[in-house]
């Protein structure tokens, strides 16, 4: 269970399963609206999701986000995708997040005290917020 970040608000993604069940003909007439299809990518481009992994790192390290802090790292990882990015390390404050923009997913978080001597494998960018 991890959670989903929508306009700068946290919510648990187990809270989305049971959200809205349709059957396979109302799916068919939903995802074929080009309304629907334009709604899609205007939400997707308003949340992420932070891995469970991360979610206890954050727990751990002391680390809090507040509302403002959500939106400016879902702009980081707008930039990130506009730029063709897959796998990035996003600087915000004092704090590491690597992230798949692919996914829009948050996979861990560091401080600066604990990324010290770390090696960031596998990633293709560095956004800088």
């Amino acid at each position: 269970m991890g959670y989903r970040v929508i306009n700068g608000k946290l919510h648990l993604i187990e809270d989305f399963k049971s959200y809205h069940k349709t059957t396979n003909t109302e799916t068919k007439n939903i995802e074929n609206s080009f309304k629907d299809v334009l709604g899609k990518k205007i939400n997707k481009q308003e949340s992420f999701v932070i891995s469970n992994h991360a979610a206890e790192r954050l727990r751990q390290r002391n680390i809090s986000f507040n509302e403002a802090d959500m939106k400016n790292i879902n702009e980081g990882i707008n930039k990130a995708e506009e730029k063709g990015c897959q796998q990035s390390v996003i600087l915000y404050k004092d704090t590491a997040l690597v992230t798949s923009i692919k996914n829009r997913t948050i996979i861990t978080a560091l401080d600066k005290d604990n990324s010290k001597g770390n090696v960031f494998t596998n990633i293709d960018s560095v956004i800088m917020l």
